[in-house]
């Protein structure tokens, strides 16, 4: 059997024309979104959602392109830009009937969340984002061999049509590669949610590429736009960060304060997979996130 998160409702909603996003749905109270990463599901929230759940109405979708979620072709380059994937959040907010709520995202899904967070902050009343810097940010920090750590990055970065080739030919290594190398906690990954990872990533390979490759591309012209004009996260934030800046040279805090002047950063000690490795912790802090003032 699928694992799932006891208790929630799995529903799919139209958020845009021809996509559909798979979403659990638990709880009741103010709602709290939550976005999953690479190279994950909305299960990886399994944890602290049912933490949530006991006082807020929890959503957690598949992204586009990830998981059960709709899988559009990317056409011209923006099917995976980070505003399109914040547009679908917004769009199933209100579907669901939440004009606004508190937003919170690790790895891709922290990029979405970004983005949503600068172009819709009269929606999103508090951001938490986990284990990434900014599109346009990270790829300024990566230099020389230390970049050797983000190799995906710049596989996926490539045209389309040898990157899906390479990863579909050893989709289960490629994407267990990270599942292992990224967790000090492997035991946070049962067999059964680690088979469900990869079997999503395997039916998912274009998709997942077209979304790094729009990182390396539109994204950062999106970015750049923004911080050029000055413009910045206007609601309280919570970064939880392993120590990266320690590893690649740059002032992780320091990178984040400049888009959000209301942050709490903390560094963490557990591995990339926090919501599952210290659900706890990761639990707690959403919750102090959400009692402050805006």
């Amino acid at each position: 059997m699928t694992p799932a998160i006891p208790g929630f409702d799995l529903r799919r909603v139209p958020v845009a024309d021809g996509v559909e996003l798979t979403t659990a749905v638990g709880g009741s109270g103010s709602p709290v979104v939550l976005l999953h990463g690479f190279p994950q599901t909305h299960l990886m929230w399994r944890h602290v959602a049912a933490d949530l759940a006991a006082d807020h109405t929890v959503i957690c979708p598949d992204l586009r392109g990830y998981g059960a979620s709709g899988k559009p072709a990317d056409t011209d380059g923006t099917a995976y830009a980070k505003r399109t994937m914040a547009a679908d959040v917004v769009a199933l907010t209100e579907a669901l009937g939440h004009e606004r709520f508190a937003l919170a995202g690790h790895d891709r899904g922290a990029l979405v969340a970004f983005r949503a967070g600068l172009d819709h902050p009269e929606r999103v009343t508090h951001l938490a984002l986990l284990d990434v810097l900014p599109t346009l940010d990270m790829w300024d920090v990566l230099h020389g061999t230390s970049a050797a750590v983000a190799f995906h990055l710049y596989l996926m970065a490539q045209p389309p049509g040898l990157p899906e080739r390479m990863i579909a030919a050893a989709a289960d290594d490629f994407f267990g590669f990270f599942l292992d190398a990224w967790t000090r906690a492997p035991e946070a990954l049962p067999a059964d949610v680690r088979a469900a990872y990869l079997a999503a990533c395997r039916a998912a390979v274009p998709s997942i590429v077209a979304d790094y490759r729009a990182s390396a591309g539109i994204d950062t012209a999106h970015d750049r736009a923004d911080r050029d004009a000055g413009k910045r996260l206007a609601m309280p934030v919570t970064v939880l960060q392993q120590d990266w800046g320690a590893a690649l040279g740059y002032d992780a805090a320091a990178l984040w304060r400049a888009w959000a002047p209301d942050l709490c950063h903390t560094t963490v000690t557990c591995g990339h997979f926090m919501a599952e490795e210290a659900p706890q912790e990761v639990a707690k802090a959403l919750r102090e996130l959400l009692t402050r003032a805006g």
